[in-house]
């Protein structure tokens, strides 16, 4: 899709008797002024004919065409590729709270950190988006129903807990269940978004196919973090546990959703994502309508034209 097109391009065709008519017309003209025996000496053409058009002529016959050729332009409906904010949309942040985000890879361990740049990213969303929160370990909670309260949610945030588990599908199924009550689907589909942050696979409940599928089917994409490095360990009752992210599944639920891709190895990588993600989430890119702007900027190049060739020569051109 290219950022200009034609709503009616079937319109445009009327460029082609314009032309004829405009070459016709330059033909009859030259003809008209095909060398001719003087009607006066030459010593007195000056006093005969003492305006001659000049470049005013030729200056006022580009200003008519042009403006012909926008006023049909407009008629043909341009259009341009724009992006526009909706009045309302909804983001679901699934945060997963799995035994493993306690691996201390990204300081001071993977779950603070991944609490402090989501509370920020919560509190930076604009006012006419609602944001909900999912927490996910062996299952799926709703943690804060979407809400405009982007304060409420955030101090939901620091309500999560960790437990063993990973049940990515659950929180998937939940965070699009939820988002979409009420949500009215566009023509794009729904103002829903969905961000996904994990450091691991999908180990338990719904499978992560039916998910995907289930996102797919609602048009709504998925954006995902795998957070983490593959050098993430966890201490427990003495013993050490290898605990390195694994993206390949939350690469692929983004990829197959329409949504982004996102690795973040540290706090500050997590942030810079968040900032990412929440320039794209509440936009959708649509045709905009511009008929009106080029119509009006022909009617402008007509007025142009035709106040000072009415002037000059009393008639258009």
């Amino acid at each position: 899709m290219t950022d200009f097109s034609f709503a009616a391009p079937g319109r445009l065709w009327l460029f082609v008797p314009l032309l004829a008519l405009a070459a016709l017309g330059v033909f009859l003209l030259r003809r008209r002024r095909s060398p001719q025996e003087p009607y006066a000496e030459a010593a007195l053409m000056p006093s005969v004919a003492p305006h001659r058009a000049g470049w005013r002529r030729p200056a006022a016959a580009a200003g008519l065409g042009l403006a012909v050729v926008a006023l049909t332009t407009a008629f043909a409906r341009p259009q341009v590729l724009a992006q526009n904010a909706h009045e309302r949309a909804v983001v679901m942040i699934a945060l997963d709270t799995s035994a493993s985000m306690l691996a201390t890879d990204v300081a001071p361990d993977r779950f603070t950190a991944a609490k402090a740049a989501a509370k920020s990213f919560i509190r930076d969303l604009p006012a006419q988006v609602d944001v909900g929160l999912v927490g996910y370990n062996a299952t799926a909670t709703l943690a804060a129903a979407p809400t405009n309260q982007h304060e409420q949610v955030a101090a939901a945030v620091d309500k999560l807990t960790l437990a063993g588990g990973t049940a990515m599908g659950d929180a998937l199924e939940l965070s699009l269940r939820t988002a979409l009550r009420g949500v009215q689907p566009g023509p794009s589909g729904s103002a829903v978004r969905i961000v996904l942050l994990s450091d691991g696979d999908s180990t338990t409940g719904t499978p992560i196919d039916d998910a995907i599928a289930s996102a797919v089917g609602s048009k709504v994409p998925v954006s995902t973090i795998a957070y983490g490095t593959a050098g993430g360990t966890v201490v427990s009752g003495g013993r050490t546990f290898q605990v390195p992210v694994q993206p390949e599944t939350l690469a692929r639920v983004a990829r197959e959703t329409g949504g982004t891709a996102y690795d973040a190895a540290s706090a500050s990588e997590l942030s810079g994502v968040y900032d990412d993600i929440g320039t794209q989430l509440v936009k959708d890119t649509a045709r905009e309508d511009v008929a009106d702007v080029v119509a009006g900027g022909g009617l402008v190049l007509l007025l142009l034209t035709a106040v000072p060739s009415l002037a000059w020569f009393s008639r258009l051109v």
